[in-house]
């Protein structure tokens, strides 16, 4: 007999990859501090394993929504994005904002971060330069790729870092990735 509360579904394998994720991830990111003993290097590797995370979790997210289309447009994808994608791994809806006049770059405020919800840097000049949450900037850039949409996608605040009370992220969509067949195919 499995016990469920009003928040959390002891039953539901999604909510327990959520919180197990939220809560290791620090302990992962330190791991990687020591490993490489170089904070620029780190936020790297944060943005690689993010990418490679979201190439799979394309995947996984439109075998679980086959309702959805190509967006018509990067309006479109931001809100698919926002209210959905998110939703569905990391259990947050992120506010879609601060679109420029041409409608290809946006912000996503992410408030509450849920990565940084068990996180406290104990030597704030330490870590100055570490971009603790670069790994949703990895996982957002290697979906869309998946999806033939090329963005540039980067850290604007971060909570660890103090700059504000939210992770705002931004995205600028660069081009639509063609399909090519290599040299000497048809």
């Amino acid at each position: 007999m499995s016990k469920t509360s009003g928040k959390y579904n002891v039953t539901d394998p999604r909510k327990i990859s959520y919180e197990l994720f939220t809560l290791t991830y620090g302990s992962f990111v330190m791991q990687l501090i020591k490993d490489y003993e170089d904070v620029d290097e780190v936020n790297k590797q944060l943005d690689t394993i993010g990418y490679n995370m979201g190439n799979r979790m394309i995947e996984d997210f439109l075998a679980r929504n086959p309702h959805i289309s190509r967006c018509s447009d990067f309006r479109e994808t931001a809100e698919v994005l926002s209210k959905q994608a998110f939703k569905m791994f990391l259990g947050i809806q992120p506010q879609v904002t601060n679109w420029n006049n041409s409608f290809d770059e946006f912000s996503l405020i992410i408030d509450p971060n849920p990565l940084t919800e068990f996180v406290e840097f104990p030597d704030h000049g330490k870590f100055e330069k570490l971009n603790y949450s670069q790994i949703i900037c990895g996982a957002i850039r290697g979906a869309l790729e998946m999806v033939q949409l090329k963005v540039e996608c980067n850290l604007k605040t971060d909570q660890n870092k103090g700059d504000s009370t939210y992770t705002e992220i931004r995205i600028k969509f660069v081009e639509i990735i063609q399909d090519a067949i290599p040299v000497g195919e048809d």
